[in-house]
């Protein structure tokens, strides 16, 4: 079902895709979603949750949802992407395990010669791709020396047949809308994070822009005909789409090229693909790993700001432990939030003017009032000071929500409880019409600022 699924969603997402150069195909993020699914229900029902999940994506499409990615941090899209490049570089381990591992030795030769392949060819030559010249290399050295390696036969069968079109054989009911549409919903979110993470790592390489709403409409047509096709739901993929830039990829026929050949190698060079020496393909995931990785990250740590790094490590931290992409980015997304309304609520200032005849305290109030800056705001107050009346300022502040007017209405209670006159002036015209939703005191002067100057 993922070779399947590769090759469709490969072969459409270069005519309807909106990134140029980005490989999309079957993931492990997203298989990871569908495991329950699978498990208590069947692949039939996995068909159904993709042509769903690919509704969903156009939909989501429609309403132009890429436009929400400016609200995914730096930080958190960092921690996703080494995240990525970790995972892929552990997923690599096993083939090297010398204890499960026959002849490791020779084993670990191959590798080594498959990485001088890769990165020293390409300082004499471009034409050709190394990693490609590696796998054709080292597979029929394999095959000419008769090697006793592990190779991609050694994994499992091949496919032998085109896929078919096919409806799943489910009943079109509302008790199964019910089985897929929480798998299918989040398969679409996820997916879409994913190829909007991997469309921008492309624009970031190539210094090109892409169009992310087309992008997702572009999933989501590719996977509404995979489900057709005996495949699972895919997305952008991170590691493919380095190899296809680093490789020279630009343009649409580079996604067209890799779904057809992935076709062609699994159908038509079956036989010899299948004794592709593990060791090769091994080295060519390390060599996507290091690409994948933002050393910058590394690089850069002591001129970022720390909340930026314990966001970034936090992300990269959970995925690697849970294999779970989505709740590494919403964790992350979370602390950039928390940590990002800390710091504006610490930019509330107040100035204390006494009046001369000393009797008339002036708070002059500037910055952005909200729920999280109560206690900053109201420890700039000083209720017991021996004062006939007190006048807030608010000139140059923002009260933003229902905690700041509440917060505003308290330090006013306080003063009055003391015996002193309080006035509120300076509001903008946003600050008082929420006000006078929520508070009603007719008695209170109201001075909106552009009216005052």
């Amino acid at each position: 079902m993922g070779l399947y699924a590769s090759f469709t969603i490969a072969v459409l997402t270069a005519f309807f895709g909106g990134r140029s150069g980005s490989i999309s195909a079957a993931t492990g993020a997203m298989a990871l979603l569908m495991v329950d699914l699978v498990k208590d229900h069947g692949l039939q029902y996995l068909l159904a949750a993709t042509v769903l999940t690919g509704i969903f994506q156009v939909l989501l499409g429609v309403f132009k949802v890429a436009k929400q990615m400016r609200y995914v941090p730096r930080a958190v899209v960092l921690g996703y992407i080494n995240a990525l490049a970790v995972l892929i570089f552990l997923a690599q381990l096993p083939q090297l395990d010398p204890t499960k591992v026959s002849q490791y030795w020779l084993v670990y030769l191959i590798l080594a010669c498959s990485l001088a392949i890769i990165y020293i060819l390409p300082r004499f030559t471009k034409v050709f791709p190394s990693p490609l010249v590696a796998l054709f290399v080292m597979t029929n050295a394999t095959i000419f020396l008769q090697l006793d390696v592990p190779t991609v036969g050694d994994m499992g069968e091949l496919p032998g047949s085109l896929p078919i079109f096919l409806l799943p054989q489910i009943p079109f009911n509302w008790q199964t809308l019910q089985i897929i549409l929480p798998y299918s919903l989040t398969l679409a979110i996820v997916g879409l994070l994913a190829s909007f993470l991997t469309a921008s790592l492309v624009d970031e390489l190539t210094d090109t822009p892409s169009d992310k709403n087309r992008e997702a409409k572009g999933q989501g047509i590719a996977n509404i005909v995979t489900g057709f096709f005996g495949g699972m739901a895919g997305c952008g993929m991170i590691g493919q789409s380095v190899i296809n830039v680093q490789s020279g990829g630009r343009g649409r026929l580079s996604t067209f090229a890799a779904g057809i050949f992935l076709l062609i190698a699994i159908l038509g060079l079956k036989d010899w693909v299948q004794q592709m020496p593990m060791a090769t393909l091994v080295a060519v995931m390390i060599m996507v790993s290091i690409g994948t990785f933002r050393w910058s990250s590394l690089r850069d740590f002591r001129k970022i700001p720390q909340s930026e790094n314990i966001v970034m490590f936090t992300t990269m931290g959970l995925i690697i432990i849970t294999r779970n992409f989505a709740l590494g980015v919403a964790a992350g997304i979370i602390m950039s939030t928390i940590f990002f309304t800390r710091k504006i609520a610490q930019l509330v200032f107040v100035d204390r003017v006494l009046t001369e005849d000393e009797n008339h305290r002036i708070y002059n109030v500037s910055g952005q009032i909200f729920f999280v800056s109560k206690e900053e705001f109201l420890e700039a107050f000083d209720f017991d000071e021996l004062v006939d009346r007190v006048t807030i300022n608010l000139t140059h502040a923002h009260l933003w929500d229902q905690g700041a007017v509440g917060t505003v209405e308290q330090i006013m209670t306080k003063f009055r409880r003391n015996g002193i006159d309080v006035e509120l002036v300076g509001l903008n015209e946003a600050s008082a019409t929420l006000w006078q939703k929520l508070i009603k005191e007719p008695e209170l002067k109201l001075i909106n600022s552009s009216a005052e100057n």
